[in-house]
């Protein structure tokens, strides 16, 4: 995916904040079930929020890029046990700002 800049990454996390998880990591870790979830998911939605059970963040950290990096997403922010994920659909249904 190409790289986004700092005013789109500010478009998408604004667009999320009233956004809720759709996808749950839980004890079992990112699994190729959950991958596939994931990517069905976020066909659908652009931008996803996941939730992660795991309380180690360079665990997390490590699910964030093997998810964006099997699913050719952009890493949009991690706080806490959540990441945003995006990933533009066939037919944008958000419009990035320059």
């Amino acid at each position: 995916m190409k790289k986004l800049t700092s005013t789109q990454i500010r478009f998408l996390r604004a667009q999320a904040h009233h956004l809720r998880p759709l996808v749950l990591i839980g004890d079992a870790g990112l699994s190729d079930a959950v991958l596939k979830e994931i990517a069905a998911t976020i066909k659908v939605h652009e931008l996803i929020k996941i939730k992660v059970t795991n309380d180690e963040r360079a665990e997390r950290e490590e699910m964030l890029n093997t998810i964006c990096s099997t699913i050719d997403a952009a890493a949009i922010q991690h706080i806490g046990k959540t990441l945003l994920v995006y990933k533009p659909a066939v037919e944008a249904k958000l419009k990035l700002p320059r």
